[in-house]
């Protein structure tokens, strides 16, 4: 099995089509075609059912990704190792990154990285899916690393390290009648309207399974992504809602009553690694950084 047929095979499988990975790949399409069938011919089966629009992997494709990733993850490894021996870092590192990430300074992470180790392209980004999805791509190798806020809720085979966590407050009109009580009991809220982030998302997570516990329920009137959005729907009166005090800082949250709630939801942001993978010299370096800056 040659590296570049698992190069070929992870440039189909990510982008979905042959003609998109041939473009990426700097490769004409039917070249790409035959490397594509030398794998599987020597693998013993199909890995791509072609007659889908887009592209979708067979069973056995879907076995062979996260193998191929691993395996040339250690190869550029290796050649990280190399360049680092003769005095310079290189490589890409790959971050996932929540929408909202202010009570992690990650501009300045990103700053100092790249003041001390200027070869390394980290190519951060986020998922609509929210921390759920983050945490899958680093448990299928598509990120090495990710900020995420999933309490309890994470892949086998990840590594979770929390940083930071804040207490989320409700946040209502101040012509609600929660708005005149200092702290809200929980069980006050049950059956209430809320605004929400879509399941996956880290302040639903944590939320959600503060109801859970109690026994309570909830009605989510309007799912949004958007942060400034949720406080203009409560503000407006489709609901309550909770939000961070960074989240509150970072949209605004004028004419908005906002009360501790008991038991309180919390908002923890960690660091999201795999468990079991090889990471790159580079990889590493951030990691150290990051862990060095939230050292207890």
């Amino acid at each position: 099995m040659e590296l570049r047929h698992l190069a070929h095979f992870l440039a189909v499988a990510e982008e979905r089509s042959f003609t998109r990975a041939s473009q990426r790949l700097h490769l004409v399409q039917s070249t790409l075609s035959v490397s594509i069938r030398a794998l599987e011919r020597e693998l013993g089966g199909r890995l791509f059912d072609r007659t889908t629009h887009p592209v979708a992997l067979t069973d056995a494709g879907r076995a062979l990704l996260p193998e191929a990733r691993t395996a040339l993850a250690a190869v550029d490894a290796a050649r990280d190792a190399v360049a680092a021996a003769h005095g310079g870092l290189r490589g890409t590192v790959h971050v996932g990154i929540m929408h909202s990430l202010s009570l992690i300074d990650l501009a300045g992470l990103l700053t100092r990285y790249h003041q001390e180790r200027p070869q390394v392209r980290i190519v951060p980004g986020t998922a609509l899916g929210g921390s759920a999805e983050l945490a899958a791509k680093v448990a299928d190798g598509t990120l090495d690393l990710a900020f995420a806020a999933l309490p309890g809720d994470y892949p086998s085979g990840l590594t979770v390290r929390p940083l930071a966590s804040e207490p989320l407050l409700l946040a209502c009109p101040q012509s609600h009648p929660l708005a005149r009580q200092e702290l809200i009991p929980l069980t006050e809220l049950d059956g209430g309207r809320f605004v929400d982030f879509p399941v996956g998302w880290g302040t639903r997570a944590s939320v959600d399974q503060v109801f859970l516990r109690a026994g309570l329920r909830r009605e989510i009137a309007v799912e949004v992504t958007d942060i400034p959005m949720v406080v203009d729907l409560v503000r407006a009166g489709f609901g309550c809602a909770f939000l961070s005090g960074s989240l509150i800082s970072a949209s605004g949250a004028d004419n908005l009553a906002l009360r501790p709630v008991h038991p309180e939801p919390r908002f923890e942001v960690s660091l999201i690694t795999s468990a079991h993978r090889r990471y790159s010299a580079a990889a590493r370096a951030f990691l150290d950084l990051v862990l060095a800056g939230h050292a207890e």
